[in-house]
């Protein structure tokens, strides 16, 4: 009888977070089509300035305030950033490795090789990585999420 007992604990345990509720941040979806975001990075002119809706494997999250995740794409070695206006939305550490459905208007950011140095510089502090100010930086585009909602599962 205890061996049963001890059984049914364990699986209630494992199988509880299957039946919980996704946490939403933000404001409610609307959307009603995803768009993989291996497709918004092949063609990411044709989305900039649309709100777009996206889903996959929250990778990182920032861990100084929360105001940004990172979501895998549908192809290895690509993701997206999520960034919210500060405090407005903040996406908890526990959600790293859950799945994110998130809404936002997909962005485009000219950066210079200084602004490009600065950003990496700022993520390099705030994932407590050594930063070598010798290594060059040209300017690039940035594309990101300007999030305005999300539902963490």
């Amino acid at each position: 009888m205890r061996k049963l007992l001890t059984l049914l604990l364990a699986v209630t345990f494992v199988a509880l977070p299957l039946f919980a509720n996704p946490a939403t941040y933000g404001k409610a979806l609307t959307g009603k089509d995803t768009v993989k975001i291996s497709e918004l990075l092949a063609n990411p002119d044709k989305y900039v300035g649309k709100t777009v809706r996206v889903e996959g494997v929250i990778t990182e999250v920032c861990a100084k305030r929360g105001c940004w995740m990172k979501i895998a794409s549908d192809k290895e070695f690509q993701d997206i950033r999520i960034k919210v206006d500060d405090g407005v939305i903040v996406f908890p550490m526990e959600a790293k490795g859950k799945t994110a459905i998130a809404e936002g208007v997909f962005t485009k950011y000219e950066l210079s090789a200084e602004e490009v140095k600065a950003a990496h510089k700022h993520e390099c502090e705030e994932q407590k990585k050594a930063f070598d100010p010798n290594q060059k930086f040209e300017a690039k585009a940035v594309y990101q999420l300007k999030g305005t909602g999300a539902v963490i599962r």
